[in-house]
């Protein structure tokens, strides 16, 4: 294994440095809360808004355009996939999507629609509505969807001393031709694929843990590295305990988009029963490596280490609780 492979691989990844513009965006827009009652984001995967004696969770995401354009089918199906994992990383349940789809081409249109279709049924759960722009020169997709969660768990609370756990199912094959990914959804029912997206308003229920994220475009490190800044702290990953398919490359694997895979901050005496969760659910679930107060990501294999980030001069997104740490709740 070559660490300065991996760690190059990572830092020039699209699904890495795409993510850089979003700070100007956020400091402009999702930093200034309009609603009273919304909880504060640094970096949660949705926004959250307090109802009842839960939380209403409400996501919003777009399809990349090479995917759109090169495999639409799998861009439908990405598109409600990418959604409905968002709701999940943060304990809660999907309730209804609405889209935004614009495209001129009618067989492109047709496959796209195909696909959201097929995710829909995939993952049990209903768009209710939208917009479509058909004159559109430019495809585009997206969705949000609206979720609710008895127990929230958010991107930023990692605390120094924690495990980190990442949790991907390992059974599936690569997925899209246009973003490396890993597709655990083609060949299970709905019934198993919801089975095992359980385990996470499961385990925030149970409150063994309060941080979470998807493991999106940016890959498993890329992902575990956006938690760490979002929670101001850093990270030792021992490369040899990721959970990984026999036969597959750790950078393929590394920078893949996973169907279905999260990454977790834990208390240690909460590790057991946390992994224990996603197991039963046949889901592969590790310890891979401990959160630091320093705020470097760093990857290790035996004696030999590399600094992947180092978050206190440089960004992935720039989105951190320590931006604003008297509000952090």
């Amino acid at each position: 294994m070559n660490l300065i492979n991996i760690k190059d691989s990572i830092r020039s990844y699209p699904g890495v440095t795409r993510k850089r513009p979003i700070q100007d965006i956020y400091t402009q827009l999702v930093s200034n809360p309009q609603l009273e009652n919304q909880l504060p984001s640094y970096g949660d995967d949705a926004a959250i808004i307090p109802n009842g004696d839960g939380y209403l969770l409400f996501a919003a995401d777009g399809i990349m355009p090479s995917l759109l354009v090169n495999e639409p089918y799998a861009a439908g199906k990405a598109a409600v996939m990418v959604c409905v994992n968002d709701i999940y990383a943060m304990g809660g349940r999907p309730l209804a999507m609405v889209n935004v789809l614009g495209c001129r081409d009618e067989k492109m249109k047709n496959e796209i629609i195909r696909g959201l279709k097929k995710g829909c049924e995939k993952l049990q759960v209903a768009i209710v509505g939208g917009h479509l722009h058909p004159d559109s020169p430019h495809p585009s997709l997206s969705l949000a969807t609206l979720g609710f969660a008895k127990k929230v768990m958010r991107s930023h609370l990692a605390k120094a001393g924690q495990h980190i756990i990442a949790a991907i199912d390992l059974v599936g094959d690569p997925g899209c031709h246009s973003v490396m990914s890993w597709d655990s959804h083609s060949g299970k029912s709905s019934k198993e694929i919801l089975n095992r997206l359980e385990a996470l308003p499961e385990i925030a229920e149970k409150e063994l843990s309060n941080c979470c994220k998807d493991v999106s475009n940016a890959g498993l490190l890329g992902t575990l590295s956006i938690m760490m800044e979002n929670s101001g702290k850093g990270a030792v990953i021992d490369m040899n305990k990721i959970p990984i398919p026999e036969g597959m490359g750790i950078i393929p694997w590394c920078l893949s988009f996973q169907g279905i895979g999260f990454i977790l901050s834990v208390d240690p005496e909460n590790s057991p029963a946390l992994v224990d969760i996603f197991k039963k659910r046949d889901v592969a679930a590790q310890v891979v490596g401990h959160v630091t107060a320093d705020r470097k990501i760093i990857i290790r294999e035996g004696n030999e280490t590399e600094v992947l980030f180092d978050l206190s001069h440089e960004k992935i997104t720039g989105i951190s609780c320590l931006n604003n740490a008297d509000n952090v709740p």
